[in-house]
């Protein structure tokens, strides 16, 4: 038993060295160590710079909207309720996870969350204006000229972007590496449109979410396919997808 436990000591001294030594660089580097979740997974590829804000604040940007296979490994994990497919031939790499209700959108949130110990989140309507300003129309968007009645002229406006869903990287990419923001997929956002509700409506209890695209509109949060499920501001976008941002650094 004596010899067992010198055994012991003579292994636990250098890993207990070593480890402290690991913690002691990882400080002078600046890296920090997320815990991972048992059913982790990769971190999400980000784009090269960050987007800074008017107020100075730095905004970490991810490079794609999330892909039908990012979707799917949270599908697989039993965190996401529903499986994606591809459209046409293109592979699940390669196309965005499309067909998202802002509920969906809360799962896949809660998981890649837990899985990459990061703490994601969705843009603000006005973190997303300002990531996208430089690869959209300038022309300004009629739903905020008038909260009451101008909304309805978007009705009118002749899309600017094909609504049929093409692969990542088919559209602009702005200065600081951010891919599609004015294609064909419409990206939820975390900013509330409680339309002509009385009070403070709280997050969760929405019944409906800006969407960042070619033009603004609002979503009723439960809609999957805005052409079936209807809009509650703004003209239908084509398809509802996602991509996230982090006020930290974040490295793959």
């Amino acid at each position: 038993m004596t010899h067992a436990i010198a055994n012991y000591a003579h292994f636990e001294q250098p890993l207990l060295k070593w480890s402290l030594m690991l913690l002691a660089v990882a400080g002078l580097v600046g890296v920090v160590l997320h815990p991972r979740s048992p059913n982790s997974a990769p971190i999400p590829v980000m784009a090269e710079q960050a987007v800074i804000m008017p107020d100075g604040h730095a905004l970490y940007v991810q490079k794609f909207e999330v892909t039908v296979a990012e979707w799917n490994a949270c599908h697989a994990q039993g965190a996401c309720s529903q499986a994606l497919r591809a459209k046409g031939s293109h592979a699940e790499a390669e196309m965005p996870a499309t067909g998202l209700s802002y509920v969906d959108v809360g799962e896949y949130l809660a998981w890649i969350n837990d899985a990459t110990g990061v703490a994601f989140r969705l843009p603000t309507m006005a973190e997303w204006e300002h990531m996208a300003a430089e690869v959209l129309p300038h022309e300004p968007d009629p739903v905020f000229t008038d909260p009451e009645l101008s909304w309805a002229a978007a009705y009118l406006m002749e899309p600017q972007t094909k609504r049929t869903l093409r692969p990542q990287g088919s559209f602009k990419t702005t200065s600081q590496g951010v891919v599609d923001l004015n294609g064909s997929v419409w990206e939820w956002t975390q900013d509330c449109y409680a339309g002509a509700s009385e009070g403070q409506v709280t997050q969760d209890r929405c019944p409906a979410f800006f969407v960042g695209g070619e033009h603004i509109a609002a979503i009723p949060y439960l809609v999957r396919d805005p052409a079936r499920g209807g809009c509650a501001v703004g003209s239908p976008p084509a398809h509802l997808g996602m991509r996230l941002v982090s006020d930290r650094a974040v490295r793959s």
